[in-house]
C-alpha cells in the first residue's frame, strides 16, 4: 500500500507522517553548563540555572534538567550535611571597605541544654563586626534578611564569603548574590584559614560564651559586642 492510501485510511496528514523534529545545537548551553558545574561542583541544576542566568544565558528549567542529565553532572548524594563547594580561585587582599564580606557561625548552648547559634558578619578590611545575630535557629532566609539589613546602611559587599554550612549555601542566599550582585565564594572544606579574618574572631567570642551563663537568646551577644569592641 501506498503512503498516500494509508494516510487516508487513517486520516492523518502525510505532511505529520514526514515531519522529523528539528533541535537546535545545544553544543553551547551544554559547555556553559559543564563549566559552572566544574567549578561549583555541588550545585544541582537548580543553582547552575541561577548562575546561567547571571550570565545572561536564558534558558527553561525543564530543557536544563534535561541536559544535565544527559551530561551525567548529577551530584551524588553523600551523608552528613550537603554543602557547595568552593570556588578555585585564590581569593585577593581586600583593597577598601565593603570590597569583602565574611560570615561565619558561634555555638553554644543554654543553662537548660537548649543550643543556640551567633551569625557573625565581618568587614575584611576594616576588621568591623557588622553584625552579631543570635538564635536557636538561623535559616537561609534569616541570614539574607541580615545582610539586606546591613546593605541598607553600609552599602552593597563586593563579594560574600563563607565556609559550607548549611545556613550559607541554600538558594535564597545564591538569590541574594545574584539580585544584589555581589559575588558568592565558599571556602574550601576543612580549609578554615582561606576564611581567617572571621574565624579569628570565633575564639574570642567563644571564651565570652564559657565566663557566661546564657538563659535566653537576648542575653547572649552583649558580652561578646563588648569583647569585640
Amino acid at each position: 500500500m501506498s503512503q498516500r492510501r494509508a494516510c487516508q485510511a487513517l486520516r492523518i496528514d502525510r505532511s505529520t507522517v514526514r515531519y522529523t523534529a528539528i533541535r537546535p545545537d545545544d553544543a553551547t548551553l551544554r559547555e556553559a553548563m559543564k563549566a559552572v558545574a566544574a567549578e561549583r561542583r555541588r550545585f544541582g541544576y537548580r543553582r547552575i540555572h541561577v548562575m546561567l542566568d547571571r550570565q545572561g544565558i536564558v534558558m527553561n528549567q525543564k530543557k536544563l534538567r534535561r541536559l544535565y542529565r544527559e551530561e551525567k553532572l548529577q551530584v551524588r548524594k553523600r551523608g552528613g550535611r550537603n554543602g557547595a563547594l568552593g570556588t578555585r580561585r585564590p581569593m585577593l587582599v581586600p583593597d577598601c571597605a565593603n570590597s569583602r564580606r565574611s560570615l561565619d557561625f558561634v555555638s553554644d548552648t543554654f543553662t537548660d541544654g537548649r543550643r543556640f547559634r551567633v551569625l557573625a558578619v565581618v568587614d575584611d578590611y576594616t576588621r568591623d563586626c557588622l553584625s552579631l545575630i543570635a538564635d536557636t535557629s538561623l535559616s537561609g532566609l534569616r541570614v539574607v534578611r541580615e545582610l539586606d539589613t546591613i546593605m541598607r546602611w553600609r552599602g552593597r559587599p563586593a563579594m560574600i564569603v563563607s565556609d559550607n554550612g548549611t545556613e550559607l549555601t541554600p538558594m535564597a542566599v545564591l538569590r541574594w548574590c545574584q539580585q544584589t550582585g555581589a559575588e558568592s565564594h565558599y571556602i574550601t572544606p576543612g580549609k578554615p584559614m582561606q576564611n581567617a579574618f572571621v574565624e579569628s574572631f570565633r575564639p574570642r567570642g567563644r571564651k565570652c560564651f564559657e565566663r557566661n551563663v546564657h538563659r535566653r537568646v537576648r542575653s547572649c551577644v552583649r558580652p561578646v559586642c563588648a569583647a569585640h569592641t
